[in-house]
């Protein structure tokens, strides 16, 4: 039985084939539910883009029926990206779109996107969101210390009188909450009907998580509202917990 694979797969257009490759392996391990298909270097291994590379790439990603996120490393990769989409077929076309988007951070969001089940609009968004999630950001600066105790201790979800759904969480992991859980924490919280946010970042976003530089130790603070808040907070906090299932 072929492999199935999300609605909406990915091209990696790169200048460099182990620029490409390699940005693709790393989107792959936060989203292995997509198609993710590099198109890096020419054909002789040098530096630069190919048509043909690109050309085959993007009909490999649209096969069955497939939507398409583009994501390209440098200008020159963008026109060739587009030159490939005015010769494909107008209904393979129709189906793809080229992400102003870095490179890397928006082939991970894009592709947890993706893998969550959203739409090529959803996911061609999450990649130009990835754009501006780090602005600003001073790294550990989500890396704070637990209260009440250095080992800390989590608080049980609770609704206050308006519906929202509040806990807390210490992280335990020695590595703590590091690109593998928050790919599998966002991609799990995008499944409930309910809005998180942990300390102030949305919890269904993989590059806001790992911008909190939480580390062991640090104390993370969930809020949730909608329907199924209760379930999706619930989730968080069991899965911080168990350290994310490392040690």
């Amino acid at each position: 039985m072929a492999e199935r694979w999300a609605r909406v797969a990915l091209v990696l257009v790169s200048h460099s084939r182990a620029l490409a490759e390699g940005a693709a392996e790393v989107a792959a391990q936060m989203a292995p539910g997509v198609l993710i298909v590099p198109a890096g270097g020419l054909e002789d291994g040098g530096i630069g883009t190919s048509f043909d590379r690109v050309e085959a790439a993007v009909g490999e990603a649209a096969a069955d029926g497939r939507a398409v996120v583009v994501l390209t490393d440098l200008g020159s990769a963008v026109m060739t990206s587009e030159s490939v989409l005015e010769a494909v077929e107008p209904d393979v076309a129709a189906r793809v779109r080229v992400a102003d988007a870095p490179f890397v951070e928006g082939a991970v969001a894009a592709g947890v996107t993706a893998h969550g089940g959203g739409d090529l609009a959803a996911v061609l968004a999450s990649a130009h969101h990835a754009g501006g999630t780090f602005e600003g950001f001073t790294p550990g600066e989500g890396d704070r210390p637990a209260v009440d105790g250095a080992a800390g201790g989590s608080g049980a979800a609770a609704a206050d009188a308006d519906g929202v759904v509040r806990a807390s969480a210490v992280v335990r992991n020695r590595l703590g909450l590091h690109a593998r859980p928050a790919a599998v924490l966002a991609r799990a919280l995008a499944a409930y009907d309910a809005r998180v946010r942990v300390n102030g970042a949305n919890g269904a976003s993989v590059l806001e998580l790992m911008k909190l530089g939480a580390g062991q130790g640090a104390r993370l603070e969930v809020v949730g509202e909608g329907p199924q808040a209760a379930e999706a907070v619930q989730r968080f906090v069991s899965a911080v917990e168990d350290g994310f299932g490392e040690e």
